[in-house]
């Protein structure tokens, strides 16, 4: 017979669902508000803000995929699009041509630039303000916490498959 599952408390589902919540809603919120001001997603806002922060405004997509938490495969149907939209250009790598590169280009710069306030007044009003600073920082760990257990997941699925 199996074991029994360790069910939830009431705290923790209380927590769980206030947590799944958050995780439907909040894109759903700050997509809407990033494609009526700027006409982005919040992926594509976060794909050109990445490259925005880079040194040479560029950077290979399998470590852009990392630092937004992206499959490549994702990444470059985006990529595409975005490119598409000339707000960025693929290129080879020319430390390692076997990888690809985004590189933001002007129009791309110009567009983030100008969705940035929109999308931190958003951020700020679904999720920061009205918290303390201990609040914040509270929701900081736990987020870094959750990713790092996701991430570890995935890690070991692949070691496993």
């Amino acid at each position: 017979m199996p074991d029994e599952p360790r069910w939830l408390t009431d705290c923790e589902r209380d927590a769980w669902i206030a947590l799944a919540k958050l995780v439907f809603n909040l894109p759903g919120a700050l997509d809407a508000q990033l494609l009526r001001d700027s006409r982005l997603t919040l992926f594509d806002y976060f794909v050109l803000s990445n490259l925005s922060m880079t040194p040479g405004r560029t950077q290979r997509l399998s470590d852009l995929a990392g630092h937004i938490g992206s499959s490549l495969s994702r990444l470059s149907n985006v990529v595409k699009r975005l490119e598409q939209r000339d707000l960025l250009r693929r290129e080879p790598d020319p430390e390692n041509p076997r990888y690809t590169r985004a590189v933001l280009t002007d129009a791309g710069w110009d567009v983030v630039v100008a969705a940035a306030p929109g999308h931190v007044a958003a951020v700020r009003r679904y999720v920061i303000d009205g918290l303390t600073e201990q609040q914040v920082n509270v929701l900081r760990d736990i987020a870094c916490h959750v990713t790092q257990q996701i991430d570890k997941a995935a890690e070991e699925g692949t070691r496993r498959g």
